[in-house]
């Protein structure tokens, strides 16, 4: 119910409200100290009304950072890409599900995330505990657990709008908490993440 309650509230903003949001992120999230350490950062493309990753893509670019963006298997896991700017993004349709813009270069597996010093993960809200709610399909748990399995310690953390920062979302004994949410209005962590 909170998932199709967050969705709504989404579908309702219009394109420049995305567009401002997704420009206001990306300046709020380059300030993060783990952003402007890392040499390698997983991230996405933001679709539909998702707060806009694209700003946020170039900027890492433009300092040198290698961006590594997913592509969606046929079981929900995710290969990896390297971004290599806004001509390196095809779109792919998946099955009756929505259209997602992936790396159209070369795929680097799956464990590819692993090298990630930072994860910028989607999702629909975050608790005051850091725990995400995602859109449900898994993709990203099984990132999250790839790098818990691997030993691997990146940065986590989700991009949303203001308002999606909640009191508390369902959590299940394999969530893990995220680092910090970055909103159009600026950056908060968390210290269980």
């Amino acid at each position: 119910m909170l998932r199709r309650e967050l969705l709504a509230v989404r579908n309702g903003l219009t394109a420049g409200d995305v567009r401002e949001a997704g420009r206001a992120l990306a300046e709020h999230a380059l300030e993060l100290p783990e952003l402007a350490r890392a040499r390698t950062v997983a991230a996405y493309v933001s679709v539909g009304s998702e707060p806009g990753t694209l700003a946020l893509l170039d900027a890492l670019r433009a300092r040198g950072v290698r961006v590594l963006l997913p592509a969606l298997l046929p079981d929900n896991d995710l290969d990896w890409g390297e971004y290599a700017g806004p001509d390196s993004l095809a779109r792919v349709q998946h099955g009756g599900r929505m259209a997602l813009f992936e790396p159209a270069g070369a795929r680097l597996g799956p464990d590819a995330v692993t090298a990630a010093d930072v994860v910028l993960l989607p999702g629909l809200a975050v608790d005051a505990r850091g725990m995400r709610l995602g859109r449900g399909g898994g993709s990203y748990d099984r990132v999250l657990a790839r790098l818990e399995h691997a030993g691997a310690r990146p940065r986590l953390v989700v991009l949303l709008y203001d308002a999606e920062v909640v009191a508390r979302v369902p959590a299940e004994a394999h969530d893990r908490p995220v680092h910090a949410v970055v909103t159009p209005s600026g950056v908060r962590g968390f210290p269980a993440g």
